[in-house]
């Protein structure tokens, strides 16, 4: 679907300036009209506006007092004062009430146009500096479990439902979903928070070592134990414990957990005597659990006791509404961590971003953001400095086609991309990718985008 135009109100109480101002602005944006500084308030109350221009001269209520209502309603909105060249007191009086610009008439057209977007680009950045602040607010409570998409969305609600017990948690998902962002949060909310949060990776421990690491062992238990060491179940007693690539651990370690699951009872490698812990375990995967034990390679009463309550990540891809949280929460994060100063991205950037799968997921998406701001010269990114993305062909379309057929695919969805990314505005589009209109117009037809 494509976005909206941007709305503006025009509140001018002669009718020829009015006509000329939308006339002006229907081509990029969404013009309404009103003839007085009343009708112009009436429609902020009933409506939503991205902009205002608001003469000062007007009859009854002048363009000043319509002003002071206008902050009243919403002060973050911005307004432009159109005024005569004559009125450039009464402008200067304008901006120290809140005024975000004047322009006198008579004007140039380039001119009007220039700050009407300068205007909405910082009207945007105010919106994105607003989001990225509920997304530190958020972080209090959830840690990076970033989104607001309907599918994170229920991700939090089940972590809050979830918090209270200490039932044995299952997250699944793809690689680089934010497995361990979740299991972090849950232990944050939960009634264990000031307990610690132990972390292990069960794939990247040998397997004669993995034992030792979970359960911990005593002196001499094995060539090299020179003194006791404790495991992650000790340390992580009154707290939780997450178990990350859950699916690699062998059968006789399999075993094992399924009993520390069952009694809450460990012993350390080389000990005799049993350990009682307190620990909620967490666990992750992104193996087909089914086809794991149906082949033999994992038990199946530890799966059901693992999974009494399951976390399904959704992949990127599917919460494609959360990109620009996203975006915000990584630039200000790398801004920081590389001393740069890099505002957003730029419009072909985005539509780079915007049409891409994101295979890797978040994890894909971080990195992608960090090396960008570690190449980015200017204010926003470029397209240059988002080294190796390309955008996924449609999966509805075959995947066997011949050069050119191929050759129009790429070029139909980077076409779609630049709309989605314009707001399906043909000429924003036509700027993103640095052709003119015409040309794109041809191509929209050509191959039927």
């Amino acid at each position: 679907m494509a976005k909206e135009k941007p709305p503006i109100l025009i509140i001018d109480d002669e009718a020829d300036m009015q006509e000329t101002l939308r006339s002006i602005l229907k081509k990029d944006y969404a013009p309404q009209t009103a003839a007085s500084g009343e009708e112009g308030l009436s429609k902020l109350r009933s409506g939503n506006f991205d902009l205002i221009l608001l003469d000062i001269r007007m009859p009854r209520k002048d363009g000043l007092a319509v002003l002071a209502e206008i902050k009243e309603l919403e002060s973050s909105l911005p307004v432009i004062m159109v005024t005569a060249s004559k009125d450039i007191k009464s402008a200067v009086e304008a901006m120290k009430l809140g005024a975000e610009d004047f322009i006198s008439k008579p004007f140039e057209v380039i001119e009007l146009l220039a700050i009407v977007e300068k205007a909405l680009q910082k009207r945007q950045l105010e919106i994105e500096n607003r989001a990225l602040k509920e997304i530190l607010a958020e972080s209090e409570a959830y840690g990076d479990l970033i989104g607001k998409s309907p599918k994170i969305s229920k991700i939090k609600e089940l972590i809050k439902q979830i918090a209270p017990t200490d039932s044995t948690v299952l997250i699944t998902g793809e690689s680089g979903t934010g497995k361990e962002i979740a299991a972090k949060a849950l232990h944050k909310i939960s009634p264990r928070k000031n307990k610690p949060f132990i972390a292990i990776n069960c794939a990247a421990i040998p397997e004669n070592l993995l034992e030792s690491e979970l359960f911990g062992h005593e002196r001499g238990a094995f060539t090299g134990a020179m003194e006791r060491r404790l495991g992650k179940f000790e340390l992580a007693d009154q707290g939780t414990i997450f178990l990350d690539e859950i699916g690699c651990m062998s059968p006789a370690m399999q075993s094992k957990l399924l009993r520390v699951l069952e009694d809450q009872i460990i012993e350390r490698v080389g000990g005799t005597s049993p350990i009682q812990v307190d620990v909620r375990v967490i666990s992750a995967t992104n193996i087909d659990f089914k086809k794991h034990i149906s082949e033999g390679k994992f038990r199946e009463d530890l799966y059901y006791r693992l999974n009494v309550i399951p976390v399904q990540m959704p992949p990127m891809r599917e919460r494609k509404e959360d990109l620009p949280l996203f975006i915000s929460y990584f630039l200000e994060k790398y801004n920081k961590d590389l001393n740069k100063k890099i505002k957003g991205l730029d419009p072909a950037a985005q539509a780079l971003l915007s049409a891409y799968d994101f295979p890797g997921n978040v994890r894909e998406l971080k990195n992608i953001i960090e090396r960008a701001v570690a190449l980015g010269r200017g204010e926003f990114i470029a397209e240059e400095n988002l080294l190796g993305l390309s955008i996924s062909p449609d999966p509805a379309v075959s995947t066997v086609l011949n050069l050119k057929d191929a050759c129009d695919e790429f070029e139909r969805n980077y076409v779609r991309g630049a709309l989605k990314a314009a707001g399906g505005n043909q000429s924003k589009a036509a700027q993103i990718l640095g052709v003119a209109r015409t040309t794109l117009s041809s191509k929209i037809e050509a191959l039927g985008v």
